[in-house]
């Protein structure tokens, strides 16, 4: 285990170079000069000239790397152009809520998508395994930001019967902040209004994110258990008296889980994109949000800032995943 994490932290630092330079050169060379941003439209050359030196940026790319490179390695995440405080700082004040929009997607969607698979395994042809599978194609196909205006169109636009937009209603004052999840931190304040609007406004950017992740579960769930349940295992487990419950539970569904570890792993680290185009079209106050305003100003920092940690959350989840095989299957050795 030992060498094993070593191994794969060396890996990640690896991974994570990579990402620093290839994201530092792309960010550099794209349109846009942030320093005419900054300074402002009616800003004269000397003005932006003060700027750039300001920010370094009138270096060479190489230089301004190894500068970004420098200041990474002490936990720097450097300024923003826009909001002028440190990368870091803005990161911790708007993760919360990308957390808790993506947690709450990832568990929901997660358990209905194992209960679906395993519900359509045990009902194979039957009625409920040709609609689970018709659900699962579905949640698949459907591009995220077209459910998410289309769930605004119909709840918001029509019935009127949840908020298009944000974490709480015009004029709410947030609960005092312990976890920074909106739920959690309204039951602890005892403010179960402040609780019922925040799960209100949490419905739909959740069910958007988390049909998904329903779909691809059930479907590796499916497939798996009905591999599993002509096993000889299985039957030898049926052979010694135990109960139907106690094959499906203990036996199958815990081999069964194999795969859905690694798609689980994948879509917890993958989830970020579509968190992302998600926050946007909700004005949800997260990273996603967050990293749009950069990209619109050029806010080199900001796209660096949010490209590193999202690439350090990436690499973190496939270490997990892969300590997790090694507990759930006992077969398994790396080389």
């Amino acid at each position: 285990m030992g060498r094993l994490l070593v191994r794969r932290l060396l890996f990640m630092a690896f991974v994570l170079w990579g990402v620093t330079l290839v994201t530092f050169f792309l960010a550099r060379v794209a349109p846009g000069d942030p320093a005419r941003l900054i300074a402002g439209p009616h800003a004269n050359a000397a003005a932006i000239a003060n700027v750039r030196a300001i920010y370094g940026l009138n270096e060479a790319l190489p230089v301004q790397y190894v500068q970004y490179l420098t200041g990474l390695l002490h936990g720097d995440l450097g300024t923003s152009f826009v909001t002028r405080r440190p990368v870091g700082t803005d990161l911790l004040a708007y993760l919360p809520a990308t957390l808790e929009l993506s947690v709450y997607a990832l568990v929901i969607g997660s358990l209905l998508g194992i209960a679906l698979g395993l519900i359509a395994a045990l009902r194979v042809g039957s009625k409920t395994d040709g609609a689970s599978r018709f659900a699962a194609i579905t949640g698949l196909s459907m591009p995220a930001f077209w459910l998410a205006i289309l769930l605004q169109l119909i709840f918001y636009s029509r019935l009127q019967w949840l908020p298009l937009a944000g974490r709480l209603d015009t004029g709410m004052v947030a609960p005092p902040q312990v976890t920074g999840f909106m739920t959690i931190d309204a039951l602890l304040a005892g403010q179960w209004t402040t609780f019922s609007a925040a799960v209100r406004h949490l419905l739909l950017p959740v069910v958007t994110l988390s049909l998904a992740e329903v779909g691809l579960m059930a479907r590796v769930v499916r497939t798996s258990m009905l591999e599993i349940i002509d096993a000889d295992f299985m039957r030898t487990a049926a052979a010694k008296g135990a109960s139907r419950r106690r094959i499906i539970v203990r036996h199958g569904l815990r081999n069964a889980l194999l795969p859905a570890v690694t798609i689980l792993g994948l879509e917890a680290a993958l989830l970020a994109g579509g968190v992302f185009l998600v926050e946007t079209i909700f004005a949800w106050p997260g990273v996603g949000q967050y990293a749009f305003n950069a990209i619109r100003a050029s806010d080199y920092n900001a796209i660096m800032g949010v490209t590193v940690a999202g690439a350090a959350i990436y690499v973190g989840i496939n270490l997990v995943v892969d300590i997790a095989y090694l507990y759930l299957d006992p077969r398994i050795r790396y080389t």
